[in-house]
């Protein structure tokens, strides 16, 4: 796997990422991405669809109740 990579921008600014670079994040025609800058560098980043991220494991364990509890909780306190 390589980490650099080089592309083009194009006459309008458009940018061409290689096809390494595409096929390493599943990056579709079409789909939509996120632009952030960090410390002077692009940083590109595919936005999940919502079926992705439903696929993807939990990482808070809550039961119903739990949650059923919070919810009460939060609209008591929102409405004071």
């Amino acid at each position: 796997m390589r980490f650099l990579y080089k592309g083009k921008v194009g006459s309008k600014g458009e940018l061409f990422p290689p096809k390494e670079i595409r096929e390493q994040i599943n990056l579709k025609a079409g789909q939509s991405i996120t632009y952030r800058i960090v410390n002077g560098r692009l940083i590109v980043e595919r936005i999940l669809t919502p079926e992705e991220i439903l696929e993807k494991p939990s990482k808070v364990i809550i039961s119903l109740d739990e949650l059923k509890k919070d919810r009460l909780k939060l609209s008591e306190e929102l409405s004071q």
